[in-house]
């Protein structure tokens, strides 16, 4: 053995990693010219410099063309502070430690969905478990609650030709719309966009679609609103498990054998040798897709305003009003009155007659800011800030305007952080709030009111009693009551 005299810089070697693997130009060509440039490439973002560069310089060079045609750089892991991670600070996370804790399943899906990959991203045991809590046991609450009812009615023909229930629709719309964009964003290695939109839609399917169809799921007589509900719940899950396949192998596979090959043997073996989903357009409405999203935003404000009033979702109120933006969204509100009405449990569901019907609002300047921003010019500012009517300001601030401000001679146009809008809600009204969206729910009780909202606490508490019993959804019981005479 004896030392080399002369020596290139090592990143040389790095760079001409395509070129050695083939011994080309000796030898393989024809293999060579398959594979190069290569589709992607992907490192930390300290080998811009690095590998990155030198595998381009000695392309251009040898080839004048590129040696990659995308690439997925990087950003650095931290601690669950921000720090860096150093054996000197001690805080360097063993892999496998979070692996026998919380399943590799989560560790991938984790540093997949925190942030885009070129920016730096805290890590943590802590912080991957949360994609179990937040994300994972959804998902599986919802293939089991499918395979609960499932075992019961033996559901046949499970393939989805066609909709009719509008919440089936409105599924099946955006499932296929999801099958779109994680498609593209996997195209275009979008790794972020590949993984988080599958996140939001497990969540709406969820809070949304199994709560609002349980009752179909539940009914004794199998008709056709049952089937459908089985077909659409079982496409999506199915759809999910391809979906997330490959970011969560184990979990996709799981579902897949379970959903897929237990009931066609036919099946390709694995969920990762199935095709891909294919996005089936006629089921996609967009203008179906925007309405829903309106309908669960504003039934999510109605649940913020019950909330303030200190009102359980039990207790049946008189009336919820809405101020929304558009002529359109109006429109959405009134023709989905009944779902409003039932998820936010009140007797009518109506517009608000004026913005100041339920709420009025109060202004008041950012002294910091606009005395930063403005100087001596400020307390003129100030003073026409608050001759202004309120509520005009509020409006234009929530239809995401500026306002314009007239002072010493001087017109002004300021922006909605450099004002403090506060909305305060009228007696009898308990509301919330999101730019444009008001919800406002009447909160003085009636005693009829009273008395529907103690019915329902009980049939909550004899359901509490039933899961303390562990007792099975298929369980027949009697029930005896004791009450006082009032």
């Amino acid at each position: 053995m004896s030392r080399v005299k002369d020596l290139i810089d090592v990143w040389f070697d790095s760079g001409s990693m395509p070129y050695a693997q083939w011994h080309y130009p000796f030898e393989n060509q024809d293999k060579f010219k398959q594979q190069f440039p290569a589709d992607y490439i992907c490192e930390a973002v300290d080998q811009t410099r690095g590998w990155f560069y030198s595998l381009h310089a000695i392309s251009t060079l040898l080839n004048d063309d590129v040696s990659f045609k995308n690439v997925i750089c990087l950003g650095h892991i931290q601690d669950g502070e921000g720090r860096k991670m150093s054996k000197s600070l001690g805080n360097i996370v063993q892999p496998w430690d979070v692996l026998n804790v919380h399943g590799a399943d989560a560790l991938r899906w984790y540093l997949y969905t925190a942030t885009p990959p070129g920016q730096e991203r805290r890590f943590s045991s802590d912080l991957v478990g949360d994609v179990i809590r937040s994300f994972t046991l959804t998902l599986w609450n919802v293939y089991s609650f499918f395979i609960t009812y499932a075992n019961l009615d033996k559901p046949q023909a499970l393939t989805v030709t066609a909709a009719t229930n509008d919440l089936d629709r409105w599924l099946l719309s955006e499932l296929n719309v999801l099958v779109r964009d994680v498609t593209n964003a996997y195209e275009t290695y979008d790794v972020t966009n590949a993984t988080r939109p599958v996140e939001k839609f497990v969540e709406n399917l969820s809070t949304w679609y199994v709560r609002r169809s349980r009752r179909r799921f539940w009914k004794n007589d199998s008709d056709s609103d049952k089937q459908a509900a089985y077909s659409t719940l079982y496409t999506a899950l199915t759809t999910i498990a391809k979906l997330i396949a490959p970011a969560m192998p184990f979990l996709a596979e799981e579902l897949y054998q379970n959903l897929v090959r237990s009931v066609d043997e036919t099946a390709p073996e694995s969920v990762h040798l199935a095709e891909w989903p294919k996005v089936m357009d006629e089921f996609i409405d967009e203008s179906l897709n925007r309405d829903m999203n309106l309908v669960m935003k504003l039934v999510s404000l109605g649940h913020s305003a019950r909330q303030k009033a200190n009102r359980k979702v039990r207790q049946p109120l008189a009336a919820a009003a809405f101020s929304v933006g558009t002529a359109t969204e109006r429109k959405a509100l009134m023709n989905n009155v009944d779902t409003i009405a039932d998820e936010l449990n009140v007797k009518e569901v109506r517009l608000l007659d004026s913005a100041t019907e339920a709420v009025s609002h109060t202004v008041k300047p950012f002294s910091k800011q606009l005395g930063q921003k403005y100087g001596n010019k400020f307390p003129a500012m100030q003073k026409a800030i608050l001759a202004m009517n309120a509520e005009e300001v509020a409006s234009t601030f929530m239809a995401g305007k500026p306002l314009e401000v007239t002072a010493g001679g001087e017109t002004f146009q300021i922006i909605s952080e450099e004002v403090e809008v506060k909305a305060m809600a009228k007696a009898g009204f308990a509301v919330a709030e999101d730019g444009a969206y008001v919800a406002a729910l009447v909160t003085d009780l009636t005693p009829e009111l009273i008395a529907e909202g103690l019915a329902r606490e009980f049939i909550r508490r004899a359901q509490d009693l039933r899961k303390t019993a562990d007792l099975d959804v298929v369980d027949r019981i009697e029930l005896f009551i004791e009450a006082s005479a009032s």
